[in-house]
């Protein structure tokens, strides 16, 4: 282990010319990170097997996260830091003549995840590792990730995110560790002995070789795994061709067909191709994970009955849930346990967190393709749900009108939240307002039936990645306000607390801001080509584009700000930046249309000389995590916007929060809890209620044309977009977002809260002009975020419901 930058020197000197065949003057700076990162591998490796050795000497209790998405950003910071030789390496590259943040940049971001949910399972991930908790993800190593977003006259293209392109220095190739994967075919009962047994017959067998990754603990020698899939065929190409006496293009076609399951994050399924591509990737890494978890469980155990005392399984939302049934099928079949005992094995290992209030976001798959794809599966789910109908029907006849509602199988299709739920021993929310609305509205009859399976876990963020690397200056200032513990203990950030109305502390704090802001600015230069000013106010919108999430209404309100410049000369307002970052599914035509006005705002506001004195728009294409580590620093306001009872929970409301942003926000989500927190001087809440809202979806009574007729100022930006305003700028008419307001009706109330989001946008001017105020929130914020540190919610998982204690591995 290199302790020292001499040390440090010599070894990488050494390591250089050994990986790359030639002197270390000759050498580029991609191959200074290949080197670097090989080095840094090598050094986890040993604690690597250790930890692996630990867990089975123990025989620690182990919990496997199943998620379709992991969000992982960059690793080399953060294993430097883990490991405790950042700087070590940083001061020997300098001597060495290389700058370590350039260095970075060569390391390729994994394109694993989307949003929220798969950044929110790789800071559990960081967690696990962090509190000594054996737990491990499971996932998909797909080779192109979600896309690469370009803007082109202000329209979102999509180009290949071909991540894996000069390889992952991360990940070891387990070839020994290879799974196959059955898809297809027909199912025999076949008498063996004394009982019967089924025997599956598949059309096509796919291997899933395991490609893990180190997951490293804060500075306590635990490096647990990330599994990734990779979607192979298990047989060569002679012997395919022996058995199918097929041609070359047969073979090519097959070897396509497998390798397309672990190509793309999310393929398109709005056809009923792509729609069987999902499923069969669904399928691909689940089986694959539980049949691993049970081949490493039976080399130290021998009965499976006491697999829930070894083992968790936790559900990612709906994607993964597939794992109850495979899991039925392996006990079932391939090890002779009756129903009632494999029923019960599976209960107590499966664990469920819904992600989600959007009906179209609780998946449900047509019978016919589930029978046709997954034939075994297919019977276990009909028969979990014929069980289940029966049990209604005896202990609960009351709520036999509502069975097409909590039924796993209903109306030609397979409800996978229902089974989630049913199929487990627990079910969460992300939220208190949105477990609340579970229970009261979503899955209320569920709830009803299993009251104690149902339980909150409040998401959080990893502090370690989105303060301390992140933000070097911010989390310097704290460790000599309050000293290093928080490090480890976030919830000692409430320390900041008793110099949150120093004066002094307060202007270093907002110095360390100004500065994060002019990084930022010198960025969006960069990238832009877009000049801000570092004085004014940076009102931050960066998350996945959907309507419900509504930067529409932070667009409208630049667009009526702009408005009132171009009416009243003598208007005047605290001077603003707009930071906008957002990818649109690539199907999803109105979020694509949400991106075009926003840029069409940009083009028309930065170039007017008068407007542009107040207000600059920036739209930063391909929204990232290496991104989203230079914007949350360089905030000042968080837009937390979306429609009261729709957002889950949010963790981007948390980044920005822990960085001393203050959020302007609905009642919605984690935002709840956040107030609650800092209290109402230091947040800046609007709009309608969640029952509120929840009242006008049940009831009516809204009309959004109501509020077009008689609100001037809403009237004037709703007309703006097909009256011909962008014209000038060739941008043209925006008719599909003026549809969806009025004659859609306004389907996530963007008019019902707009005079009031306005009113709050004015308290904001209000509040910054008052520097120390501002700044006293500010710190009020970071204070308050320690509760919202992933280490939080990481260990109520572990105790309340996966049953796992910390390991030490030292």
């Amino acid at each position: 282990m290199f302790t020292d930058k001499q040390s440090f020197v010599t070894s990488f000197q050494e390591r250089f010319v050994a990986l790359n065949g030639k002197s270390f003057d000759e050498g580029t700076e991609q191959e200074v990170y290949q080197t670097l990162a090989t080095m840094v591998r090598e050094q986890a490796i040993p604690k690597w097997i250790n930890t692996r050795d630990k867990h089975e000497e123990k025989q620690s209790k182990q919990v496997i996260y199943f998620s379709l998405e992991f969000l992982l950003g960059r690793f080399l910071y953060n294993n430097l830091l883990s490991m405790d030789v950042l700087e070590v390496v940083q001061e020997g590259l300098e001597e060495l003549g290389f700058n370590f943040t350039d260095i970075t940049e060569y390391e390729p971001e994994p394109g694993l995840g989307n949003g929220g949910l798969g950044r929110l399972a790789a800071c559990f991930l960081d967690s696990l590792a962090a509190l000594s908790l054996p737990g491990h993800g499971n996932g998909i190593r797909y080779r192109y990730g979600l896309f690469k977003q370009k803007i082109v006259d202000g329209y979102q293209v999509e180009l290949p995110d071909n991540w894996l392109r000069d390889g992952n220095m991360w990940e070891t190739r387990r070839a020994d560790r290879a799974i196959d994967v059955n898809f297809g075919g027909w199912i025999e009962m076949r008498q063996i002995g004394d009982r019967l047994r089924v025997v599956h017959h598949p059309d096509e067998v796919v291997r899933a070789v395991p490609y893990d990754m180190p997951v490293i603990g804060y500075k306590n020698d635990v490096v647990n795994t990330l599994r990734l899939w990779n979607a192979e065929s298990p047989f060569d190409d002679e012997e395919y061709m022996e058995r199918t006496k097929g041609s070359y293009k047969d073979l090519l076609k097959y070897k396509q067909s497998i390798a397309t399951i672990s190509e793309f994050l999310y393929p398109d399924d709005t056809t009923y191709e792509g729609k069987v591509l999902r499923l069969k990737q669904q399928y691909f890494f689940v089986s694959a994970g539980v049949q691993s978890m049970i081949a490493s469980y039976l080399r130290h155990n021998k009965s499976l009955k006491h697999l829930g005392d070894h083992y968790a399984v936790h559900i990612n939302d709906t994607h993964p849930v597939v794992a109850i049934p495979e899991l039925m099928r392996i006990l079932m079949d391939d090890h002779g346990y009756g129903w009632d005992e494999a029923w019960r094995v599976t209960k107590s290992v499966m664990s469920f967190t819904n992600h989600t209030l959007l009906a179209e976001a609780l998946e449900k798959w047509p019978v016919e393709m589930y029978e046709r794809l997954l034939p075994r599966i297919y019977q276990i789910i009909t028969e979990i749900n014929r069980r289940f109908c029966k049990d209604v029907l005896v202990n609960y006849p009351h709520l036999e009108p509502h069975m097409g509602e909590i039924a796993i199988v209903s109306n030609e299709h397979i409800n996978m939240a229902n089974l989630a739920v049913v199929g487990s021993h627990s079910t969460n929310g992300v939220a208190r307002i949105h477990t609340d609305i579970l229970k009261q509205r979503e899955m209320r009859h569920l709830y009803e039936m299993f009251p104690l399976r149902f339980n909150n876990k409040t998401n959080g963020i990893t502090h370690r990645r989105w303060l301390l690397k992140s933000n070097p200056r911010l989390s310097n200032l704290i460790t000599d306000a309050i000293g290093t513990s928080w490090i480890e203990h976030p919830n000692d950030l409430e320390k900041l607390m008793g110099v949150s109305k120093d004066a002094s502390f307060q202007e270093q704090v907002m110095n360390v801001k100004q500065q994060n802001k002019l990084d930022l600015a010198g960025y969006i230069q960069a990238e832009t080509g877009i000049a801000v000013d570092p004085d004014s106010i940076f009102d931050v919108q960066v998350k996945r584009l959907h309507a419900y999430k509504r930067q529409l209404m932070d667009a409208m309100h630049i667009h009526a700000l702009y408005q009132k410049i171009q009416a009243d000369p003598t208007f005047t307002m605290v001077p603003r930046t707009f930071i906008f970052g957002a990818k649109a599914a690539p199907g999803y035509y109105y979020a694509k249309e949400v991106i075009r006005y926003i840029n069409a705002l940009a083009s028309m506001i930065n170039n007017d000389k008068r407007a542009s004195r107040f207000i600059k728009v920036v739209f930063l294409e391909n929204y990232r995590v290496s991104m989203a580590e230079r914007i949350f620093p360089g905030s000042d306001l968080s837009e937390q916007i979306s429609t009261a009872s729709y957002e889950a929970s949010g963790t981007g409301n948390m980044k920005f929060m822990m960085n001393g942003a203050l959020t302007i926000g609905t009642l919605d989500g984690a935002n709840i809890e956040i107030r609650d927190a800092v209290g109402d001087d230091h947040i800046f809440i609007f709009g309608l209620t969640p029952q509120e809202v929840m009242n006008y979806k049940k009831f009516g009574g809204y009309h959004a044309a109501d509020i077009y007729h008689a609100n001037m100022e809403v009237r004037n930006v709703v007309d703006a977009l097909v009256n011909g305003t962008f014209d000038k700028v060739g941008e043209y008419q925006f008719q599909a977002i003026f549809d969806s307001l009025l004659v859609y009706n306004d389907d996530f109330l963007v008019l019902k809260d707009f005079a009031s989001y306005m009113q709050a946008q004015r308290r904001v001017d209000e509040v910054f002009a008052d520097k120390a105020r501002w700044a006293e929130s500010s710190i009020v914020n970071t204070a308050k975020s320690g509760i919202f540190s992933s280490d939080r919610t990481i260990t109520e998982y572990a105790n309340a419901v996966w049953n796992i204690k910390p390991t030490s591995v030292k």
